[in-house]
């Protein structure tokens, strides 16, 4: 074998040993309780939470690394913006007819919606200015 294969073959080693190590911190992220101006949204109350204003919607899961990541910053902000905008999580899990509705694919799904239509989608994590700036975008 050559020098030039057994690099690769180290490296490769290295970069599933990161894979699985960092799987790992991700499940076992603690969990943070939502803030009380966030809204939990179902089936029942998606079309009328979403149906006028700004509303940031959050398609998350309880078993997802990423989505525990997103807890606090959807907290900041929900704090933040109370008034102006609603911030509402939909655990995918529990309404998989919202999740299939709006083509969610990957978590966590972050959908902006302004008077019932989606005007911005983003996946994965995402950091609090980053959601401010696109808040205020569509104020």
């Amino acid at each position: 074998m050559s020098t030039g294969a057994i690099v690769i073959i180290g490296v490769i080693i290295l970069f599933i040993g990161f894979i699985v190590i960092n799987q790992r911190r991700m499940k076992n992220l603690p969990d943070v309780k939502p803030s009380e101006n966030i809204r939990v949204l179902s089936n029942k109350n998606f079309k009328a939470v979403t149906a006028s204003g700004l509303v940031l919607v959050d398609f998350w899961a309880a078993w997802c690394g990423p989505c525990k990541i997103m807890n606090p910053v959807l907290n900041d902000v929900a704090d933040e913006v109370t008034g102006s905008a609603i911030i509402g999580k939909v655990n995918v899990d529990h309404n998989q007819e919202l999740a299939q509705r709006f083509k969610v694919r990957s978590i966590p799904t972050l959908i902006l919606f302004r008077d019932g239509k989606e005007v911005a989608r983003h996946l994965g994590v995402k950091p609090k200015k980053f959601l401010m700036l696109e808040i205020q975008k569509y104020q």
